[in-house]
């Protein structure tokens, strides 16, 4: 049979994107042996969570990593005792201190829904769409103590359909090849593969987090910016305007 190498690693984040990337690594023979998720919400634990609880792999859920932007020392302690080379974060909300980024052997690695270094920050498909970009993707880089400023290991592109809007993006591209290059992503690391690009700085940018209270529409606006404005949104946080005071 041919022989793959396998590596230990830390799953942290969150989210259905979360639980499959754990899944389908897991299915590639790798050894998951820690997973760090969000608290349940409501009595309902994530979606990474309850496949994880399901396969008896150790969870964790630590509702914060820093306090006041230190450490908190007895989740770092918690985090290096399950042993990883490897932190893979699909999907994470949460800060993580870099003496756990940098604290394996491979350090960790990073899925982002953009052509970095364009569009950093945690609304990157909306950013995608507003400004009428005609292709989208997603990097795989490793993290560093920047904001999505680490070195690329992979990317992948697509053309940005007139009518697509965040879901559609989402769900027809980025969630679906996503998945399959984080597996990919770890096998190039596992084999001693994975490149390092480091990220141009021309056509960078940061945008920050589009909330409902800010994605009013602005009907003052050509057309395809509104377009644009109202694709961007969809669903969320979902764009909003008065109009004759409706």
């Amino acid at each position: 049979a041919y022989y793959q190498n396998k590596l230990k690693l830390a799953l942290i984040g969150q989210s259905l994107f979360g639980q499959e990337v754990y899944t389908n690594l897991r299915k590639q023979g790798h050894k998951v042996v820690g997973v760090f998720t969000v608290p349940d919400k409501d009595g309902k634990a994530d979606p990474l969570a309850v496949a994880a609880e399901k396969d008896g792999t150790p969870v964790f859920k630590f509702p914060r990593w820093r306090v006041k932007g230190k450490p908190i020392p007895e989740v770092v302690e918690t985090y290096k005792a399950v042993g990883a080379e490897l932190n893979v974060l699909p999907f994470c909300s949460q800060f993580i201190p870099m003496n756990v980024i940098d604290h394996p052997t491979h350090g960790s690695i990073i899925y982002h829904p953009s052509l970095l270094p364009k569009h950093r920050g945690a609304s990157a498909i909306n950013w995608t769409l507003i400004e009428g970009d005609k292709k989208a993707g997603f990097s795989i880089f490793w993290a560093d103590d920047g904001l999505d400023t680490g070195p690329i290991l992979l990317q992948k592109e697509c053309a940005v359909e007139p009518s697509d809007t965040v879901d559609t993006l989402y769900n027809r591209f980025l969630f679906p090849e996503g998945i399959k290059s984080m597996v990919e992503a770890v096998q190039l690391i596992a084999d001693g593969k994975a490149p390092r690009i480091p990220q141009p700085e021309e056509g960078a940018s940061y945008e920050g987090i589009q909330k409902k209270s800010n994605a009013k529409v602005n009907v003052a606006q050509p057309a395809e910016v509104i377009h644009n404005w109202i694709r961007g949104h969809d669903k969320v946080p979902g764009a909003w305007a008065v109009l004759d005071g409706q």
